[in-house]
């Protein structure tokens, strides 16, 4: 059987299997020790086993938990409050001014902690109320929660960036450098966005009450001193990799002990707050590792097949321009984000689209960039829009899922438009990069 047959065999069985409801991890395990069964016998398995446990040793995969276990510590201790709080001093008075505030945010809690799930749900408690009962626009409201909520798969330290270094073989420290103006350039365009209708139509983001943004001196200076916290994580964090101090890994060992000084000075820091932070940290490590032990076992066996040199000759060979390539994986891994999760996506396709972009002559730091814009679409994306689903778990009963897949999708098209941004215009990316 020939290897073309192969490759849409291992496709097909992937759908059916994931159509059962098989998690991620199990499909693609399963599918992997097949394949090793079939084509190696079992003498074969510890060949895969090895290719897996290669990937996981990596030093640099340490930082996954540390940033994990700081952005646990850092939504626990209520920072994410005074944010808001303090946000509401330079955003209130503004056209749609509460939405700028919570974008503001949500760029701040990126920085902070690259984990999204977290941060979408605390911006549905804390700031969809505050809309709804301004009278926003319901829909622009759950799209900038969405949206913003989002972020944290572009803005350092994001881990999203961790493992895609890990698979493509590139510097991690030069992906969190290249991210960081792309990140602000999407918060600037979700900021842009919501201000520019806001003052056509002043009735989809009403401003707060006067008597409510009169606020007296001594309190804008504890809102203020607020923000203190967080931004001297945020420095310890990103100012210790790009001024090279640190590598990735410590700098997230050092950002867990801001974390937790941040909580101790807040008189937050307790034993019960510590478990809770390591139980979340162990049950979200624990589902990448999972995923990311079935991915690369079954990218292990394909290889050995002749599998991604066979998909690396078709896609290079295509006749096309190497830019209309590019832009053949993009609507690939868009496809994919409407129905896979990101680190499967990352773990199956990289290795394949990776060595065709450096063949190609283009650079696979600039290449990170894009498929980390493309993943922030999928947590928007129907039918399993993640962002959506967290955003359900906090929202009234009203807001129904119908609703809020319908207010995300002019957000996607402002994603859609940094994307191409970045994709024929390089140097927003690799401006920084170069500098540092």
């Amino acid at each position: 059987m020939g290897i073309e047959t192969i490759s849409i065999l291992i496709v097909v069985a992937m759908i059916l299997l994931m159509l059962t409801g098989m998690p991620l991890a199990w499909v693609t395990m399963t599918l992997a020790v097949t394949c090793t069964l079939l084509w190696l016998g079992p003498t074969g398995l510890p060949l895969v086993s090895s290719r897996v446990l290669g990937f996981v040793s990596e030093y640099v995969f340490v930082a996954v938990p540390l940033f994990v276990l700081m952005a646990s510590i850092m939504e626990r201790s209520g920072v994410a409050k005074d944010l808001y709080d303090a946000m509401y001093l330079f955003a209130g008075g503004l056209p749609g001014g509460v939405a700028v505030q919570t974008t503001l945010v949500a760029t701040v809690m990126a920085a902070m902690t690259g984990i999204i799930g977290g941060e979408i749900v605390l911006l549905g408690l804390l700031a969809l109320p505050q809309m709804l009962r301004l009278g926003y626009d319901r829909k622009l409201a759950i799209g900038t929660i969405c949206a913003g909520g989002s972020l944290g798969t572009m803005i350092p330290p994001s881990v999203v960036l961790i493992l895609y270094g890990l698979t493509a073989n590139v510097s991690i420290g030069d992906l969190f450098q290249a991210a960081f103006i792309p990140g602000l350039l999407l918060s600037g365009l979700y900021m842009s966005y919501i201000m520019i209708r806001c003052s056509l139509d002043p009735s989809l983001g009403p401003p707060a009450p006067e008597a409510e943004r009169r606020v007296p001196l001594a309190r804008k200076l504890q809102l203020l001193k607020g923000l203190i916290l967080p931004i001297m994580v945020i420095v310890w964090v990103l100012g210790s990799i790009y001024g090279g101090i640190a590598s990735v890994t410590e700098s997230a060992g050092v950002g867990v002990i801001g974390a937790m000084a941040s909580a101790a000075i807040r008189k937050e820091l307790n034993w019960t707050m510590i478990r809770q932070s390591l139980v979340q940290t162990m049950n979200t490590t624990g589902v990448l590792l999972w995923l990311t032990f079935g991915a690369n076992a079954l990218i292990g066996i394909y290889n050995i097949m002749g599998g991604t040199t066979y998909m690396r000759t078709m896609i290079a060979g295509l006749p096309f321009e190497p830019i209309v390539i590019i832009i053949i994986m993009m609507v690939t891994l868009w496809i994919l984000g409407c129905f896979m999760d990101w680190i499967g996506i990352l773990l199956l396709t990289m290795p394949i689209f990776v060595p065709v972009i450096k063949q190609l002559g283009y650079d696979p730091v600039w290449f990170g960039i894009l498929f980390c814009m493309n993943m922030q679409s999928s947590y928007l994306s129907p039918p399993f829009g993640p962002a959506v689903f967290y955003l359900k778990s906090v929202a009234p009963p009203e807001i129904t899922l119908d609703v809020i897949f319908s207010s995300v999708w002019p957000f996607m098209i402002l994603q859609a438009i940094g994307l191409l941004l970045i994709l024929f215009f390089p140097q927003i990316a690799l401006w920084l990069p170069s500098v540092l």
